[in-house]
């Protein structure tokens, strides 16, 4: 089980040397995942959980590609019906080429209406809108000449190089919990991608719906890849709390269980939307990350210390 972290682009810490440092402190410390979040329009709902700046997941996963050797790079996750799916592919395809084949490639169909009003895209066509993107995403990056014919998106002998150093193109991770979300991770994800869930939630409902689903679909489970939340505190926590949150036991707990339901790739999420990180609030994370390798697991191996 390998393990990530989500690092805040956007807020009023978040500049390009930060999230340098960010990802250079959690290369160091043997993290296998540097991942950042994905918004274009901060409409008054967006900008209240996710404030500005924000900086743009593609370009900034390309400024971090060139600050880093070994860290996967990610998107966690981009926000499928907001950009032209050629569009995306190139970009995703570059990026994975700058990074010597490092991107992962989450995605999802997206929750912020008026942020879809801004951008003209129609709020009640994302799920649709969002399974036909991915599958033209996912031509482009399989052949030098793709096309792609669909209700929402077409187009004819388009030249895609370069093509993505992974083959056929970087792994997917498709986020979202509604049954289209599941329905999409099976048919085009190499993996789905839980966020800020509880436990009891996850194996009761989210793994037994996922693998409902593939069986009705007829075709292999995804891996499952959640993004949890990472907040120690003093005392424990009671019924209801989602993973990550506790004390050091209870996220130790947390990822065995993880570890046992064969999670193979784990995302530790220290940001909390809404929250202002005020001075000072990145080292205080950054501390955290660095006593949890320490203490907690080993990161190479994925086994709890």
């Amino acid at each position: 089980m390998k393990l990530g972290v989500n690092l805040p682009n956007y807020g009023p810490e978040a500049s390009p040397d930060a999230m340098v440092e960010w990802v250079r402190r959690i290369e160091k410390a043997g993290f296998h995942y540097a991942m950042v979040s994905d918004h274009v329009a901060l409409t008054p709902d967006v900008n209240h959980l996710f404030p500005a700046p924000f900086y743009d997941p593609f370009t900034t996963l390309a400024y971090l590609a060139g600050a880093t050797e070994r860290i996967g790079l990610g998107i966690t996750v981009a926000i499928l019906p907001y950009r032209h799916p050629v569009h995306t592919a190139r970009m995703a395809a570059n990026i994975d080429r700058f990074s010597n084949g490092r991107l992962v490639f989450g995605a999802a169909a997206g929750w912020a209406a008026r942020e879809f009003a801004v951008l003209d895209v129609p709020y009640r066509k994302r799920g649709a809108i969002s399974d036909e993107y991915l599958a033209a995403i996912k031509a482009c990056w399989a052949d030098e000449v793709a096309s792609f014919d669909g209700a929402h998106v077409s187009f004819r002998q388009v030249h895609t190089g370069p093509l993505p150093v992974q083959r056929p193109g970087p792994p997917v991770w498709v986020g979202g919990h509604s049954l289209g979300a599941l329905r999409r991770a099976v048919r085009y994800g190499d993996a789905w991608h839980p966020t800020s869930v509880p436990g009891d939630w996850l194996l009761g409902i989210g793994v037994p719906a996922l693998r409902q689903t593939a069986e009705e679909e007829g075709l292999p489970c995804p891996a499952v890849n959640p993004r949890i939340k990472l907040r120690v505190t003093r005392r424990p926590l009671g019924p209801g709390r989602l993973l990550g949150e506790g004390t050091v036991e209870q996220i130790r707990d947390d990822l065995g269980m993880l570890y046992e339901m064969g999670a193979q790739d784990v995302i530790l999420d220290p940001t909390f939307p809404g929250e202002q990180r005020a001075k000072g609030r990145t080292e205080a994370d950054l501390e955290v990350l660095e006593m949890f390798v320490n203490e907690v697991v080993d990161v190479d191996s994925g086994r709890l210390l």
